[in-house]
């Protein structure tokens, strides 16, 4: 079947069974390789993106019911929030191996631009799922917070 997304602004046309996980047409049909495969069942976080500005796990969602929704990668997240993420993802040194990174930095973005000033509590449930098998948790708290006082600041 013939599917049309947005992904990153961007208009694809792909071929895929309407089943297929909206992951594998992100890698294989649009090589888009920032969202990584973990566990295939939406429990690690790794494969998250924003469909619509909500952080979702890719590897659960059928291309069928992607629709007409708009698909953000971590290839292309941007604003204030995701700036101020990754510059504090780098001071803080916050990955180790890195693959479960692009989803982290997914959800964190997320987080920051639903919550500004978010509570530890507020971390803890926006990150629940996203797995580390380094972990980081500690680190990722922290870039968290320091992201957050640069984006309210407006330094992001």
């Amino acid at each position: 079947m013939s599917f049309t997304l947005t992904v990153n602004g961007v208009v694809h046309t792909v071929e895929a069974d309407a089943d297929t996980p909206l992951l594998w047409v992100l890698r294989d049909s649009l090589h888009l390789t920032g969202t990584k495969f973990g566990c295939g069942v939406g429990q690690c976080g790794a494969c998250t993106v924003h469909i619509d500005g909500q952080p979702l796990r890719s590897c659960t969602l059928a291309v069928a019911d992607a629709g007409d929704r708009k698909i953000t990668t971590i290839e292309a997240v941007s604003g204030p929030e995701a700036r101020a993420i990754l510059a504090a993802w780098v001071a803080g040194d916050v990955p180790q191996c890195g693959y479960c990174q692009s989803g982290q930095i997914m959800s964190a973005v997320a987080l920051l631009q639903e919550i500004p000033r978010p509570s530890d509590n507020d971390i803890d449930l926006a990150m629940n799922g996203n797995i580390c098998r380094c972990g980081t948790y500690m680190r990722i708290r922290a870039a968290i917070k320091a992201a957050s006082q640069e984006v309210r600041a407006g330094r992001a």
